[in-house]
């Protein structure tokens, strides 16, 4: 049984049974799994297909839940009765959803947003040409041109496919993946996993330092941005670069941790500054100084080509064997070669 009703009703319809789980969402994340009814709205009309459980809404569409709102050409909603599966559904009653007198109610467990999507919150935001939300498993995946996904403190980008878990904190970018900080800090890579802390609770206190001004009369809670996650660690796989002022330093696997400033890349590492060049297994990366050590194995050698006259070469160098990625700390660079 299909139905083509306008949004207005639809939200009288969808707004009672269309529950899902009732705790509260963390506050400014991307997270569509928690909270009270899905708001769903358009301009050119809204179809209902009883029999499929879908609920699909086209031109200027809009889902609305909590903080979190979706805008799309065209949305897709499927629901269910709560406690059955995605997998096993019977059809719905002739009555359609909005005389369904269950106590037990219904819910949203996909929702799909094609053309021009934008999710967004007071702080964070998604976009791309098509993103499909499973509400099960709380992840957003988003497909398409000019995928971005952006926080306060970060703006992460891919090619391919851009995965958002926010009740694991954690994205997945993959084609020509990139990451920038909000202090200009760069990542590439095939792949890159970033991994942000968690929210503070509620209730948290602000440490003196990160406190406002007394005459602001705002609570720590009431700034959204103190509710968005922290870049905690970037992992990254396959045509790993990363670059600073002065140095691009290259290698096939990496991890960056922004509270040091330090990366470790590891495999075919190369170190290009000017006209020097510097080759190996290893190399730490002070993101904050700028400065890119060479780290030797125990097993082999460094090897490069230092420009004499090149300028740029004063502080390149190498430094002892360091332990494994994120436990040792740089070597002191060596001096420049001198000139022959």
């Amino acid at each position: 049984m299909r139905r083509l009703i306008p949004a207005a009703a639809l939200l009288l319809c969808l707004a009672g049974p269309l529950l899902c789980l009732t705790a509260p969402g963390r506050a400014q994340q991307l997270d569509l799994s928690h909270g009270g009814p899905i708001d769903i709205t358009s301009r050119d009309g809204i179809e209902w297909r009883q029999n499929e459980r879908e609920v699909i809404a086209r031109g200027d569409a809009r889902a609305i839940r909590n903080n979190v709102t979706v805008t799309a050409d065209r949305l897709v909603a499927w629901y269910r009765k709560k406690g059955e599966n995605g997998a096993a559904q019977t059809p719905a009653p002739a009555t359609g959803l909005a005389a369904d007198t269950s106590t037990e109610g219904n819910e949203v467990y996909r929702l799909q947003a094609e053309g021009n999507v934008h999710i967004f919150t007071q702080t964070d935001q998604a976009e791309g040409d098509k993103a499909t939300y499973d509400l099960d498993q709380a992840v957003l995946v988003m497909t398409g041109r000019n995928l971005k996904l952006t926080t306060p403190n970060d703006v992460i980008t891919a090619r391919d496919d851009l995965e958002y878990w926010p009740q694991k904190h954690m994205a997945v970018a993959r084609g020509d993946a990139v990451v920038v900080t909000n202090d200009a800090k760069r990542v590439a890579a095939d792949t890159l996993v970033a991994y942000t802390t968690d929210n503070p609770p509620p209730d948290a206190k602000v440490t003196p330092a990160a406190a406002k001004p007394a005459d602001t009369g705002a609570k720590p809670t009431d700034d959204p941005l103190a509710s968005s996650g922290r870049l905690q660690r970037v992992e990254a796989f396959g045509h790993v670069s990363v670059r600073t002022p002065t140095d691009t330093v290259t290698g096939d696997r990496g991890v960056y941790v922004p509270d040091t400033g330090m990366a470790r890349l590891a495999g075919n590492v190369q170190i290009t500054r000017g006209q020097n060049q510097l080759n190996g297994a290893e190399a730490d990366v002070n993101m904050k100084t700028g400065i890119a050590t060479l780290v030797a194995t125990t097993s082999g050698r460094v090897h490069g080509l230092v420009v004499p006259n090149d300028e740029t070469n004063k502080s390149i160098g190498n430094a002892p064997a360091a332990s494994a990625a994120g436990g040792g700390k740089p070597g002191t660079p060596a001096p420049a070669k001198p000139k022959p």
